[in-house]
């Protein structure tokens, strides 16, 4: 189980992300194939059963992210059961101290954002201070995900490769796959990490942008977009 400890609209205004103390290790997309494909149903559980109780067990002993195949695969029930009972159990802890996070396919259990003080407080959390020129990268990132570094640059104007870095480093950004332009460069975006620090439980949650920097990101993407097409015959 993990820690929100930010507010949703820290991307705007934050300059301090208090870091979670009890964060999920990462885990290799293969190795998580694996091991949806090898799991089994738990002693003493019901083969398709899956109650919400039972949902909020599970995901509060898991390590990491679960997806919800594999735990389909678990409690021996089809997608639209687990669904359902995420639905259920989502709309259960809205006023509770405990959130359900949703990146994608993956779900996993965090502290609620109000609660992300008091709780760094007990754990001793250090404070991770991003610089300008970091909240500016994941900023960028989180709203035109996925995206190339080319892509950031051009949008930035400056060379952001020390600062993509930087935000992987302290897994605020992660690699999605590779793009099918020429090259195929890497793809950015955010993950479980960004959500937990800045206390959102999807990309969704973001605030709107204003219609100025909304275009600036539009424009320097097609602008890249235009540098890098093949020259027609």
């Amino acid at each position: 189980m993990t820690e929100l400890d930010a507010q949703p609209d820290a991307v705007d205004a934050a300059t301090d992300l208090p870091e979670g103390a009890v964060d999920a290790p990462g885990v290799a997309d293969d190795a998580v194939e694996a091991a949806e494909d090898a799991a089994e149903p738990a002693d003493g559980a019901v083969p398709g059963e899956l109650t919400e109780a039972q949902l909020e067990a599970l995901l509060f002993v898991a390590e990491r992210p679960l997806s919800r195949r594999e735990i389909g695969t678990i409690a021996g029930v089809d997608r639209a059961t687990v669904d359902e009972r995420l639905g259920d159990l989502e709309v259960a802890l809205v006023n509770r101290g405990i959130r359900l996070v949703l990146a994608g396919d993956r779900v996993e259990l965090a502290t609620a954002p109000g609660a992300g003080a008091l709780v760094a407080r007990y754990v001793g959390a250090d404070a991770v201070r991003l610089s300008p020129a970091g909240l500016e990268t994941l900023a960028i990132v989180a709203y035109r995900q996925p995206v190339t570094k080319a892509a950031i640059e051009r949008i930035r104007g400056v060379d952001s490769d020390y600062t993509v870095r930087a935000l992987q480093h302290r897994r605020l950004v992660v690699e999605l796959g590779r793009s099918e332009g020429p090259g195929r460069p890497i793809l950015y975006g955010t993950g479980f990490d960004f959500l937990e620090r800045f206390g959102m439980t999807t990309v969704d949650d973001l605030p709107p942008l204003d219609l100025d920097v909304a275009a600036r990101l539009v424009d320097g993407e097609a602008a890249l977009a235009a540098e890098t097409a093949p020259d027609e015959a």
